[in-house]
């Protein structure tokens, strides 16, 4: 019988460089939306909602935000891996954040669809 070790994250590379292109395109997003509101400086409402009803905004916001819901879940999954060490509360742990992020993306969705 295999005895197997459940400990640490060891996802290597592959996680490694999801965190990085999903902080790029965070980063890229968070530039062209500073760009877009300092060219618009929406100061109503109805602005605002004009911005986030353009196609490509909308479709760059949605690109944030699963982008955003990637990098998270690589990030505290690898936390949990790395220092929660009862495989029984890591696991709850696992559950709840995904839970939590499953929530997350339906709000956003909803909000972003509603606009």
């Amino acid at each position: 019988m295999i005895h197997r070790i459940v400990v640490g994250a060891h996802y290597g590379l592959k996680d490694w460089l999801a965190q990085r292109v999903t902080a790029i395109i965070m980063a890229a997003y968070s530039l062209f939306l500073a760009i877009v509101l300092a060219a618009v400086q929406p100061v109503s409402f109805e602005a605002w909602r004009n911005i986030f009803t353009f196609g490509p905004v909308k479709f760059f916001t949605f690109v944030f935000g699963l982008s955003l819901l990637l990098h998270a879940w690589i990030g505290i999954r690898d936390l949990w891996m790395d220092y929660v060490q009862p495989v029984s509360v890591r696991l709850t742990l696992h559950v709840l954040t995904i839970v939590a992020l499953i929530g997350y993306v339906g709000w956003f969705v909803t909000v972003l669809w509603r606009v």
